[in-house]
């Protein structure tokens, strides 16, 4: 096998200090240290995976791409970020595999919180 599973995801952020409250004040991830690389961003954790927040203007992102964080209790989750003033999506169920909502970030990046069943 030529993957041992996802080191991270890069994702474009229009403001760095907005997303990093949004990614780890209100989903707790932890933040990384993080090199300098010329330009702004954050490293952020999430389980074993990373999220890499990059400070660069770039084009609103398309409508259905998005990444998902693995959760334990997606009740709960909804209930975090209703009170946080976050739309989020009503729980949809995948059949035998998940359950499922959807939010965005201030950038306006879909993230989705799926619940394994």
């Amino acid at each position: 096998m030529i993957s041992s599973g996802i080191h991270h995801v890069s994702i474009n952020v229009k403001d760095v200090d907005s997303a990093v409250a949004f990614y780890v004040g209100l989903l707790e991830l932890e933040q990384l240290d993080r090199p300098d690389l010329g330009f702004p961003g954050a490293w952020l954790k999430s389980g074993d995976q990373e999220v890499h927040l990059l400070g660069i203007e770039s084009d609103a992102p398309p409508k259905e791409q998005h990444f998902a964080f693995r959760v334990e209790d997606l009740d709960k989750v909804i209930e975090h970020l209703e009170q946080s003033n976050i739309k989020v999506s009503q729980p949809n169920e995948i059949t035998g595999v998940c359950r499922q909502a959807f939010a965005h970030d201030p950038s306006g990046n879909m993230v989705e919180f799926n619940q394994r069943l």
